[in-house]
């Protein structure tokens, strides 16, 4: 099973490869996307969480976004996480600045094979996050961490401690809780995930969050948070771009 998923794994790097750009190419942004894979995201949700991805990356307002920066690219990596023991680069960093090279990416995501472990530690995957980012082979005018999840931090070190920590490196994290109304292990939150991702996880220059009120409302709330992101702006500039 183990060996089925690595070589999953590896086609979907694979397909990358045609979109990955020389190292010296700057981008406006090196963003990674850290995506809860815990037991509190059953499979139709994880299945929500991806295609909300796909189709906010595919989608021509993004793109827009993308090629209007200063660079006309952005990198991504996508990385999925659970416990503190658990975090995995699913997608490679990727040099995104066309259309053709959004549905590619899209494309292996869906190709990605998916696992899901116990518990949720938002602080592992922020300290994940900040190791992938110091591997970026791209000149990045901002680094971003975009950290998507049901449930608050169970597992590991608190999730202040990462986030200050990679807040002291000029990182940018950013939130998107989803409102999932169904308790994590049979406990429900000891503060409501908004609030919790407000107070304990976003931090850094211009920070933002984005709840999604359900995982059915996950796709619209992504393509909002990255537009948001790429455009670099503290307002919502979707609106602008539709």
């Amino acid at each position: 099973m183990r060996r089925r998923s690595l070589l999953a794994a590896a086609g979907a790097a694979a397909a990358l490869r045609p979109t990955l750009a020389r190292a010296e190419d700057p981008v406006d942004v090196a963003l990674v996307l850290a995506v809860d894979i815990s037991r509190s995201v059953d499979e139709d949700e994880a299945r929500l969480q991806r295609e909300g991805y796909r189709s906010a990356m595919t989608d021509p307002r993004l793109v827009e976004a993308i090629r209007g920066g200063m660079t006309g690219g952005i990198a991504l990596a996508y990385v999925e996480w659970a416990g503190f023991e658990y975090q995995r680069l699913v997608l490679p960093w990727t040099r995104i600045g066309s259309q053709a090279q959004a549905e590619s990416w899209a494309s292996a995501l869906a190709e990605a094979p998916r696992v899901s472990l116990s518990w949720t530690s938002i602080s592992g995957a922020i300290e994940f996050s900040r190791r992938t980012l110091a591997e970026c082979p791209f000149e990045a005018t901002r680094r971003v961490i975009d950290v998507s999840g049901d449930g608050v931090n169970n597992s590991g070190a608190p999730a202040e401690e990462a986030r200050d920590r990679a807040v002291a490196e000029g990182i940018t994290i950013n939130g998107l809780p989803i409102l999932n109304d169904r308790p994590t292990f049979g406990r429900r939150p000891p503060i409501p995930l908004d609030i919790y991702y407000r107070e304990s996880v976003i931090g850094g220059p211009g920070a933002f969050m984005i709840p999604a009120e359900d995982f059915d409302d996950f796709g619209q709330a992504v393509r909002r948070k990255l537009i948001r992101e790429i455009a670099g702006l503290s307002s919502d500039p979707e609106r602008r771009l539709a």
